[in-house]
Parts: C-alpha cells; sequence; structure tokens
C-alpha cells in the first residue's frame, strides 16, 4: 500500500495554477450584480438571514435616517451581558451553568432550577468506556480542533439515538457535548503533548464538585492546583465567548447544517471546521503572537513612539506576519467598544497582578490606546475602530498557562453552548433547508470531443 501523499508536487501546482485561472471572477461583478461578499453589504451590515431570540448584538443607533456608531452592547435572551456577568461575579459564584441555562432555555433559573440543572450536567460529564485509550490517544494530532472534532464524530458510533433529531433527544445529546468538550480537548491536548512532543502523560479524571473552569485547570495541570482568581477569569472568559449573534460564521453554519436535518455530531463537528478558522476562532492566538514579535522588535515596550512605529509598520505590511493588520483590534459589528472586552479588562488587570505580568499588561493598554488613532490615521474606515475580546483573551490564556493549542479548543467548550442553543431554534422554528442562491456568470460553451481538443 502507498503512503499517504503530503507532499506537493510541480504537477499538483500546475493543476492549481489552471484552477484559479478558470475559476477567477471579476470583482466589479459583485458590486454589478448587487452580490453581497461576505453576505455583508458596502457598510459592514450584514444581510439578514434569520430571526433569533438567543442573542443581539447592538453598535449603532437610528438619529435622523442616520446610523450612529454608540458603544457596543451584547445581550443574551435579552439580558444586558454586562448585567449578567455583574450578577454572578458579585455573589462570588460560577457563571458558566447558569448562562448555559439561560441561553438554551430562554429565563434565568431559580436557585433549585440552577441545582437541578448543574447536577444533569454533571451526569453527562462522561466518556464511553475506552474512548480516552481507544479514540484520542491514537493517532494524536498536532491540531486540537482536529482532535477534537474526530472525537465529535467518533461519539456518534457510540449513541443508539444518534440520528434522531426529536428535540428531547438533541437537547440531551447538546447537553452531553457541553459537558464533555473539555474532556475531549485537554485529553486531546495531553495526547498530543506525550506522543508528539515527548513529554509527561496525564490524564486527570473531572471532578463532579468542581465548575466548568476549575474541571479544565484541573485536567491540565500536572498538579491539579489553580487559584480562584485563575478559575474565576477562566469561568468569565468562557461566558463572554458563550454566544454572539445568529450570524457569525460558526453560528450561521450551525444554523445551515441542522436545517439540513442531520444529526448532532455532524453539526457540532461542521461549526468546529468553521471556528478553527483563523479568520474566527484563532484570532487570540494571532494576538498573543504579535505581542510576541513586538516585544523581539522593540527595545522598550513603554517608548509610546517605538510602539507606534511597529504599529505602522504592522499596517503596511512591513512586520509580523505582513498581512496588514493589528490583530484585536476592529469588529465586524462593534466600532466605539466591544463590550466583551471592556468586562474583561478589569479581570485581566488583576489576574496580571497575581501572575506578574504587570509590565505586559501596559504593554497591552497602550496598544490599546494607540492602535486606534493610528488606524484611523493609516486606514479609510466607514467605522470606528476598538479592541475586541480577543485582544484580551488571548492574554489572560497566557496568564493561566494554557497551551496555545488549546486557545481555540476552549473557545469551542464555550461557544458549543450558543451553538446548541441555535441548532434547538432552528429545529423548533423553520424545519425548511437553507439554500441561498448563487447566480452563475459562465457564458455557455460547446463540447469538444477529446481527439479535437
Amino acid at each position: 500500500m502507498t503512503n499517504f501523499q503530503t507532499k506537493i508536487t510541480p504537477e499538483i501546482v500546475a493543476l492549481a495554477e489552471l484552477c484559479q485561472e478558470n475559476s477567477s471572477i471579476e470583482a466589479s461583478l459583485y458590486r454589478q450584480y448587487e452580490v453581497k461578499k461576505g453576505l455583508r453589504d458596502l457598510d459592514g451590515q450584514g444581510v439578514r438571514a434569520g430571526l433569533t431570540n438567543v442573542s443581539a448584538i447592538l453598535s449603532f443607533k437610528a438619529e435622523d435616517g442616520k446610523r450612529v456608531p454608540i458603544p457596543g452592547e451584547l445581550y443574551y435572551r435579552g439580558i444586558n451581558i454586562n448585567d449578567l456577568t455583574k450578577g454572578f461575579v458579585e455573589e462570588k459564584r460560577y457563571g458558566f451553568a447558569e448562562t448555559t441555562y439561560l441561553l438554551i432555555f430562554g429565563k434565568l433559573p431559580t436557585m433549585q432550577e440552577l441545582e437541578d440543572f448543574k447536577q444533569i450536567l454533571k451526569r453527562q460529564r462522561s466518556l464511553p468506556k475506552n474512548f480516552v485509550r481507544d479514540v484520542v490517544m491514537k493517532a494524536p494530532s498536532q491540531d486540537m480542533m482536529n482532535t477534537l472534532s474526530r472525537s465529535v464524530l467518533t461519539l456518534y458510533s457510540y449513541d443508539r439515538q444518534a440520528d434522531d433529531i426529536s428535540l428531547p433527544n438533541v437537547l440531551r445529546q447538546c447537553l452531553n457535548l457541553i459537558s464533555v468538550f473539555p474532556m475531549l480537548s485537554v485529553y486531546g491536548y495531553q495526547a498530543y503533548n506525550h506522543y508528539i512532543r515527548g513529554k509527561s502523560l496525564y490524564i486527570h479524571n473531572p471532578s463532579s464538585r468542581l465548575s466548568q473552569a476549575e474541571n479544565i485547570l484541573r485536567m491540565l495541570r500536572p498538579d491539579k492546583k489553580y487559584t480562584e482568581l485563575e478559575a474565576k477569569v477562566l469561568d468569565l472568559a468562557l461566558v463572554l465567548h458563550m454566544e454572539h449573534g445568529g450570524g457569525n460564521n460558526s453560528t450561521f453554519t450551525t444554523h445551515v447544517v441542522t436545517s439540513s436535518g442531520t444529526d448532532t455530531y455532524s453539526t457540532m463537528a461542521a461549526a468546529l471546521g468553521s471556528l478553527k478558522g483563523p479568520k474566527h476562532g484563532g484570532a487570540n492566538i494571532k494576538v498573543v503572537q504579535m505581542f510576541d514579535d513586538l516585544k523581539k522588535n522593540v527595545r522598550d515596550a513603554t517608548d509610546e513612539e517605538a510602539v507606534a512605529d511597529y504599529l505602522r509598520k504592522l499596517l503596511h505590511k512591513e512586520a509580523f506576519d505582513h498581512k496588514g493588520l493589528i490583530y484585536g483590534m476592529g469588529h465586524a459589528v462593534y466600532s466605539i467598544s466591544d463590550p466583551r472586552a471592556l468586562i474583561f479588562r478589569s479581570f485581566v488587570e488583576k489576574l496580571a497582578v497575581e501572575k506578574g505580568r504587570e509590565k505586559d499588561y501596559r504593554m497591552y493598554a497602550l496598544v490599546e490606546q494607540l492602535a486606534p488613532k493610528i488606524i484611523g490615521e493609516e486606514r479609510h474606515i466607514y467605522k470606528g475602530v476598538s479592541a475586541n475580546v480577543d485582544f484580551y483573551s488571548g492574554f489572560v490564556y497566557s496568564m493561566l498557562d494554557l497551551p496555545i493549542e488549546l486557545y481555540t479548543p476552549i473557545f469551542a467548550c464555550a461557544r458549543i453552548v450558543g451553538w446548541s442553543a441555535h441548532r434547538m431554534e432552528e429545529l423548533i422554528n423553520v424545519d425548511k433547508i437553507i439554500r441561498p442562491a448563487y447566480m452563475n456568470i459562465c457564458e455557455p460553451t460547446e463540447y469538444i470531443p477529446i481527439a479535437e481538443r
């Protein structure tokens, strides 16, 4: 049997060039035929593709017939994210289970409902016998999102009601996946760390007494230890990443795939494939790498002029990855501010003090201050620019000593809650396959017999 081919040969390169030559479409045609590239109009507004009760994002208000930017607002089931997080933080509670209940069932739980729901999640927090040995530990990958997707798809084989899309069964499947995503993610990383990187192997069972955030830290760390602040900040990160409107790429993917009538495991694997993309879930990794590059190339990261010069080089494609981007700045929806970043900021500072990373925090704060002005000077933009949640989340994960390979899977451990709520919503309300129109612009041509070509 021949080996799996991973080499790009000259023949493949030539065929790729042929593909590009015959598949390219003139950019002007998108405007001519009023096609919204990326399903967004020229002002950056999303094309309305559906209705949702799950969450809302506000970044503009109507004033004298014009759209006026406002500080960003995010609502989970009608509740402002600021009020929601303030509620459980001030009462010194973990918010993951409570927010999961809110997003899926549409109401805040009572104390008893919350305790009952926590017990359900705890019961669901288990994998099939020998699953870790037979699936997670076999053929470990250097990409944890692919590992996570493979594990999710394999769970289909262990479910006797895998294709049943009745609401009780889909809910059962979603709650199970919400509960085991941290196990699949962390165990997948431990397998990679051991079998590919040659490090020690640690497989810790989750504790039924602990929250989702506490269990992630417990399973990841060799000594199972963590501070209360570390767990609280990670819990907050999970809540802030849980949901963000129906139009983000992975959630829209969830709606599209659900509309076909397929099973929950296939749906969540498709959403994971979307989230893996660096334009979606991988942004916080780019932020951390960009700051590492800044520290290498700017002698004094407190020197405003030197940092500003580096940021201009980023925009001119002269630094870091030469993409012309300042990662973590700007958002497809928000302009003046991302409410998630504002909530995160004060906790980031506290964690930086605990971790002895105040200098790094000041560097982040300086870039957050300088970048909007520099982007405004260098680029013609239709709306304001501010730090988004990814600007700080990567820094938080680095302070929590989370390996960079787990940044996006941890995002998935949060966002699967939103995906689950939207899957249920699609099944309840629409029951019609999503099939947008594409306009064919290829002219008819005659078939030529192979001997005459």
